[in-house]
């Protein structure tokens, strides 16, 4: 009994309640908006790879915003779809992408160009945007996984990604490098440092990188 009743008031805690979610992809849709604003203004900030930063830019350039529109929208779409069901939510498909790149673009392709222009206004859009992306999988759960026991998959899907992410960190690893020596350094550093930990060796091997980065930064010119 004592066992259910503990487990009854984790998940209503702050970390595990249905209510904070929202709250949780505002911050993080908020800051990716505000990326995205960076990248219109000064050319760089994006939270994206740089070929789905390309299409946007294909778009600033005046070739339209048709291919950053769709091909974002799409992956918002799903993305919600997919955390709904499966219980993972992707933020690199579904906020990055989608958030970051598909909504500017339908905004801008619209002539609508204050959230994208101005800081505080594209946080204040991705804020809002990421309050009704949150309710709107909490919402799609409630009438789906909420009232049934299976998992739609989800074991599956979370093996898939803990699988994948063990070769993240040879790559970062050798990405890092290839910018110079000194990241390079600090990303193996770092790696080695979450691997003795027993941590993920990707986020050891981002973090060393960044940080030696900010010491030995890169020259651009």
């Amino acid at each position: 009994m004592s066992e259910q009743v503990n487990e009854q008031s984790l998940n209503d805690s702050f970390w595990y309640a249905d209510w904070s979610f929202p709250i949780f992809v505002a911050l993080l849709s908020a800051g990716i908006f505000a990326g995205t604003h960076m990248y219109y203004v000064y050319h760089i900030g994006a939270f994206n790879d740089v070929a789905i930063v390309a299409m946007l830019e294909a778009g600033i350039q005046g070739a339209g915003y048709g291919a950053a529109a769709a091909f974002g929208a799409s992956f918002l779409f799903a993305r919600i779809l997919e955390g709904s069901l499966v219980g993972i939510l992707d933020i690199g498909g579904s906020l990055q992408t989608g958030l970051g790149i598909g909504v500017p673009a339908l905004l801008l392709g619209a002539g609508i160009t204050a959230p994208v222009e101005s800081f505080t206004l594209s946080l204040i859009t991705g804020g809002l945007l990421g309050v009704l992306i949150g309710y709107a999988i909490i919402g799609i759960r409630k009438f789906t996984v909420g009232k049934s026991n299976s998992t739609f998959g989800a074991d599956i899907m979370m093996g898939a990604g803990n699988a994948s992410g063990r070769f993240l960190g040879p790559l970062i690893v050798i990405s890092a490098a290839s910018a110079s020596i000194p990241i390079g350094i600090g990303s193996i550093a770092g790696a080695a440092i979450f691997y003795a930990w027993k941590k993920p060796v990707a986020g050891g091997a981002i973090l060393g990188a960044m940080l030696f980065g900010a010491f030995f930064p890169v020259s651009l010119e």
